[in-house]
């Protein structure tokens, strides 16, 4: 035989005179084809370097052992961790992970929405980019069967599948510990309107500074849309502020760095004229100089592995009898304030 020759059944049944159709049978293990038959078939198949034809197999049990996630950046520690969570989990199941960036780009989400569509995934996590506002090509994957489950970003909805993190456990521990260290005024850099962790931030924020008896001013609450520039602009209004904050809780630990970057362009020293915590606890702290106070961990992989379990239940139940139910998968995991200095 040729050495670029793909090996058949055919070939395989003639070599064992036996009919293809036992063949392939004897391939899958199946009870009708006896111990002796199957081994021998498998023999051959390893001999001739037979491949099964996974396409055919698929697309025989309607499903393609590929799920698609979509995140905002791969570049981001938090989110390669969430992926590493999908990749484990999926692996497990001897599913493949077909991997799409939007770079936060909303034109880009819904590319990489229809192409995994179009490539008949059978399920898809998304966290959510920051301009995400309306949901129809989400909505558009009903009708294919595609399951969809959400991760951190997630919409402001309630009819939906999804992970996120409980910033309140969080929160309440960095505010505490600003109080503990003396700090009153206590600013927030806060994310984009349209991403839904922007609200809940600032929800908790106040509701946190209620809880330590803090004054709110609301002056000392600005908004980012993540650009390098805009955050700059967020730290140099707070610095412009008559009465300025002695501390600042930071949307997340990338934004924080544009804002210890413009600290020090201003001659200000960073935990002393000025504190910070921030969220996501980047592995990187561990390597600067200067780092904030402390740092919010949410938890990126055991979010996603989370996330990811709940689609394959998605996946299992949705020729069922279960589809269509009105209950939907949630789950809300605690973050934990990671302190950095004393």
């Amino acid at each position: 035989m040729e050495n670029n020759k793909i090996p058949t059944i055919k070939e395989i049944a003639k070599k064992l005179n036996i009919s293809p159709s036992t063949v392939s049978r004897a391939l899958n293990h199946h009870k009708s084809i006896g111990a002796v038959t199957t081994m021998r078939v498998h023999k051959v198949a390893q001999e001739l370097g037979y491949e099964v034809n996974k396409s055919a197999l698929f697309f025989k049990q309607q499903k393609t052992h590929t799920i698609g996630v979509i995140i905002p950046n791969l570049a981001e520690p938090f989110f390669s961790s969430a992926l590493t969570g999908v990749e484990d989990f999926a692996d497990n199941l001897n599913y493949t992970v077909i991997i799409g960036q939007s770079l936060d780009s909303l034109e880009r989400e819904k590319r990489i929405i229809d192409n995994m569509k179009n490539h008949r995934v059978d399920g898809i996590l998304v966290s959510l980019t920051k301009d995400t506002s309306t949901y129809d090509h989400f909505e558009s994957l009903k009708k294919y069967k595609i399951p969809i489950v959400f991760f951190d970003r997630v919409p402001k909805r309630k009819d939906i599948h999804y992970v996120a993190g409980n910033l309140y456990s969080g929160m309440l521990q960095s505010v505490t510990k600003l109080c503990d260290l003396g700090h009153r005024k206590i600013g927030l850099i806060n994310g984009p309107a349209n991403l839904a962790a922007t609200l809940q931030r600032l929800e908790i924020y106040l509701k946190c500074l209620r809880i330590k008896s803090l004054d709110v001013d609301y002056d000392s609450i600005v908004s980012t849309s993540l650009t390098k520039e805009d955050n700059k602009n967020a730290m140099l209004q707070l610095l412009r502020l008559e009465e300025k904050p002695t501390a600042v809780i930071v949307f997340n630990d990338y934004v924080l760095l544009d804002c210890i970057t413009t600290i020090k362009a201003e001659n200000l020293i960073v935990n002393k004229d000025i504190s910070f915590i921030s969220f996501a606890n980047l592995p990187l702290w561990e390597y600067m100089d200067t780092m904030p106070i402390a740092s919010i961990e949410q938890f990126p992989y055991e979010q996603a592995s989370k996330a990811t379990e709940f689609l394959f239940k998605l996946i299992e139940e949705r020729n069922s009898a279960k589809e269509g139910n009105a209950e939907y998968l949630q789950c809300i995991i605690d973050s934990e304030m990671i302190s950095y200095t004393s």
